[in-house]
């Protein structure tokens, strides 16, 4: 399977963040899946990329030309590939994946999820979606769905488009399963 990781780019980040990117992408060499990822090489890009090379795993990275800059992409993806704009690069990237995840990251990274959670929602593809939810850190995020649910902006059926998880190992079983991925007829669009 190639699963599509977003995460964080910068380095500054506590360290048991990177430590449980680097988890993942081993646990994903380790199971034979290939990462496509946004190519970088520092932060939880970089760790999950370095988990991949430890296990010997395919790394498809995909980069607008501009980030082509000392130090910014993974120097040892399988294969990188090249995009004019951050838009296209998206694409693609949407386009090589079977699965998602979300790793910690700040407003790129939830923009990534959240877009690729919207096309779910509307059926524009059934791919699963998993979030690593590493220190609780996207637990204001999940509070924010239920205010959203609880105030009618959202139905609550679709937080069964996506899992959250706080290991590595269970995330995937999870995305090998696709477990609760919810019939179409059941979501709503609001």
């Amino acid at each position: 399977m190639r699963i599509c990781v977003y995460g964080a780019s910068s380095s500054a980040i506590d360290p048991a963040y990177l430590g449980a990117g680097e988890a993942l992408g081993r646990e994903m060499a380790r199971r034979g899946h290939s990462l496509v990822f946004g190519g970088g090489a520092n932060g939880m890009m970089g760790a999950v990329a370095r988990g991949m090379t430890a296990g010997g795993g395919e790394i498809v990275g995909i980069a607008p030309s501009f980030f082509n800059v000392d130090g910014v992409l993974y120097e040892t993806c399988t294969e990188l590939r090249y995009t004019e704009t951050m838009r296209e690069r998206k694409q693609l990237m949407e386009q090589c994946a079977d699965a998602f995840v979300m790793t910690p990251g700040g407003v790129g990274t939830m923009e990534d999820f959240l877009e690729i959670l919207t096309l779910r929602q509307l059926h524009r593809h059934m791919k699963p979606i998993a979030i690593l939810n590493t220190r609780g850190y996207y637990d204001d995020l999940l509070r924010m769905f239920d205010t959203a649910i609880a105030r009618d902006f959202m139905h609550a059926k679709n937080l069964r488009l996506f899992g959250t998880f706080d290991a590595p190992e269970a995330l995937l079983d999870y995305l090998e399963t696709a477990q609760g991925a919810p019939e179409t007829s059941e979501l709503k669009f609001f």
